[in-house]
């Protein structure tokens, strides 16, 4: 069984203090931190830019991901990945061409990663199993914090464990 890891997300964090709050979660021994990246399109909610994440990166050295729930991700990538973020995770829903834009991700030199709205299959990752390191199963709706867990996510969860295991692929998956 592989290791539990912890990857908070800095929504509930205070804005004012996101540097503090930062080497704080680093302090306490957390895996990773993980930036929700909103662009009130993909959904309703706006949350922050690379500048940010950049100002925050001279706090801690920590692993950064960019959760990145917005439209056509593409055209930024490469401002996350100079802003600190190792991870880079896109929705399937975002984009036209999740093959090219995952291999995009790693020409940049970052860890590609898959998110999964709940409304979404497997089905819809399954061919770029082998082009990720990790898959977030998304068990809320996304674009707010604090929401009630979608329970029956579950099984969506299991599936993707089997399937990397199956296809003997050393990809974490991430629940949300």
């Amino acid at each position: 069984m592989r290791p539990i890891q912890i990857a908070p997300s800095v929504l509930p964090a205070d804005f004012s203090r996101l540097g503090q709050e930062c080497a704080a979660l680093e302090k306490a021994g957390v895996d990773r931190i993980q930036w929700d990246v909103m662009d009130g399109v993909f959904v309703p909610n706006l949350t922050f830019g690379p500048d940010v994440v950049a100002a925050c990166r001279a706090h801690c050295t920590v692993l950064f991901e960019a959760h990145l729930m917005v439209v056509e991700p593409d055209p930024m990538l490469a401002r996350w990945v100079e802003a600190g973020c190792e991870l880079l995770i896109i929705h399937a829903e975002s984009v036209r061409h999740l093959h090219r834009t995952l291999g995009a991700v790693r020409e940049l030199g970052a860890r590609a990663g898959v998110a999964l709205n709940p409304a979404t299959p497997v089905a819809a990752v399954e061919h770029v199993l082998d082009l990720v390191d990790l898959v977030l199963v998304m068990t809320v709706n996304p674009g707010f914090g604090g929401q009630a867990y979608i329970a029956s996510m579950e099984p969506k969860v299991r599936e993707v464990r089997r399937l990397a295991d199956e296809r003997g692929l050393d990809l974490d998956v991430e629940v949300d």
